[in-house]
């Protein structure tokens, strides 16, 4: 066994050290906005200013989890500094990454700063183009660190950080980042998407059972409505980036109807939108929305609707299920209790098969490098170091007073008490599905999978184009 002794003095000199600099600094944090909004602080400095991991998590059992993760020879990197951007941008989610970086720069004497917006993905481009990227960005979507990868734009990933990475992901996830060969990005938050939100006392009151597969849903779907309870409520809206909602929705019976197969060569491009396997999906899921008395939208129509919207309407009965990722936990009301047993606490189901098997719809977000410098890549270690995970779990939980956290990672050999039972349960559905698919759009060229398949999606659940039109409108914009 190793002596951390010595590790650890360096280490709580170095903290000191952070300490001593933060203060200096602290006049010039800046928090984060309710509007979602650029927010963008020092990562040492708020970790000093704001107490809150202090009391979450024992100093010592911080160092000897970080010291697993850091090799005995690094080098000295205080002083330098890292710039990280991403899209995650509220008081939880960009605050408990912020925390999770703080770690890590009072670990190292890196300084790190992190700034979220939700137009991320778009502020990007001009970005790059401008010549004045982060250090690290936080992509959506691994079509779209493809699209900078072949551009020229992105760093490979040493082997050294490869390694890293290898010991805490698995191929299914690390494949993501591959581009035409090469590594370029690497996994560091997992989304469950194939779940339906209900509540389950609700459900008894009624004599509501969980379906176990579409037929059923759609059964229990007309069953409700007869008794005067509305389904489903649905949400599209979502800035820039309105539509994904649906596309979720396509592609989750994509992967239900239709082979693996087929939904790779789907996502490829080998399988047309206007296809009789793909345009068949894009009308079930709008004969479901269209019928009478299916869904409730809070904003006046599903288009109009902000995806985050559906949250309360669920806690207040106004719908009886949502289908939504496992990161929607935070989108629901604080205070809501969440599989506890108790008359208005919300559960998930697993969103039903249409074959009998099991596939599940993945997504998340994975960090590529546009600088080449060695406290870039120390950060990029720690993205994918399992102590990323546990740090930002338990981070986020306390940001949430205490609930489901929302965020969520597949990384091997964390320690599962940091999740909630219910959260435990969305990493074993990601481990025991027969067939696990990444989001297709994300998967896609970004002016597809980020583009005109959420455009056009729009149109058709707003009854402006048919089903016909949208799928030609995206086959024509499909990068030759």
């Amino acid at each position: 066994m190793r002596d951390h002794s010595n590790r650890r003095t360096r280490l709580r000199w170095a903290r000191l050290l952070a300490i001593a600099l933060a203060f200096g600094l602290i006049a010039a944090a800046c928090g984060s906005d309710d509007d979602g909004d650029a927010e963008e602080a020092p990562a040492a400095t708020e970790a000093m200013a704001d107490e809150s991991m202090d009391d979450s998590m024992d100093d010592e059992s911080m160092d000897d989890s970080m010291d697993d993760d850091m090799s005995d020879d690094m080098m000295d990197l205080s002083g330098t500094k890292v710039t990280v951007f991403g899209p995650e941008s509220s008081d939880e989610e960009a605050g408990a990454l912020r925390d999770a970086l703080d770690h890590f720069a009072a670990q190292t004497g890196i300084e790190i700063s992190y700034t979220g917006a939700r137009d991320a993905a778009d502020q990007i481009n001009a970005q790059a183009a401008g010549g004045n990227p982060p250090d690290i960005f936080i992509f959506p979507q691994p079509g779209k660190l493809a699209d900078f990868a072949r551009d020229g734009h992105l760093i490979a990933l040493p082997d050294d950080v490869i390694a890293a990475m290898n010991e805490h992901w698995t191929p299914a996830w690390t494949a993501f980042g591959d581009v035409d060969g090469t590594q370029y990005g690497i996994p560091n938050k997992s989304d469950l998407k194939s779940l339906v939100w209900y509540k389950p006392a609700l459900f008894e009151s009624k004599g509501y059972s969980v379906p176990g597969t579409w037929d059923e849903l759609k059964a229990l779907s007309a069953e409700m409505i007869a008794n005067g309870d509305t389904p489903f409520c649905i949400g599209i809206e979502s800035g820039p980036a309105t539509g994904w909602t649906f596309t979720d929705w396509v592609e989750d019976l994509m992967l239900r109807f239709h082979t693996p197969a087929e939904y790779d060569a789907w996502v490829a491009g080998e399988l047309a939108f206007s296809s009789a396997e793909v345009s068949g999906v894009f009308t079930e899921v709008l004969d479901l929305w269209n019928t009478p008395g299916m869904v409730f939208a809070a904003g006046g129509s599903i288009a109009a609707t902000p995806f985050g919207d559906n949250g309360q309407p669920l806690v207040d009965d106004d719908c009886m299920m949502h289908r939504q990722a496992s990161f929607y936990a935070a989108f629901i009301p604080e205070g809501t209790a969440f599989a506890d047993g108790s008359a208005d606490a919300v559960d998930t189901f697993y969103f039903p098969s249409v074959k009998g098997d099991q596939p599940v719809l993945g997504a998340g977000t994975l960090v590529g490098a546009f600088r080449d410098a060695p406290e870039v890549w120390e950060v990029m270690k720690y993205f994918a170091s399992s102590t990323y995970a546990e740090v930002r779990q338990q981070a986020q939980t306390e940001r949430k007073g205490g609930g489901l956290s929302g965020f969520l990672s597949a990384a091997t050999n964390q320690d599962p008490s940091v999740y909630q039972p219910l959260e435990q349960s969305f990493l074993d559905i990601l481990q025991n599905a027969d067939v696990v698919r990444f989001d297709g759009s994300d998967l896609m060229p970004a002016e597809v999978g980020a583009g005109t398949f959420w455009t056009e999606g729009t149109a058709v659940v707003n009854g402006d184009k048919t089903v016909a039109e949208a799928t030609q409108a995206i086959d024509d914009s499909w990068p030759q």
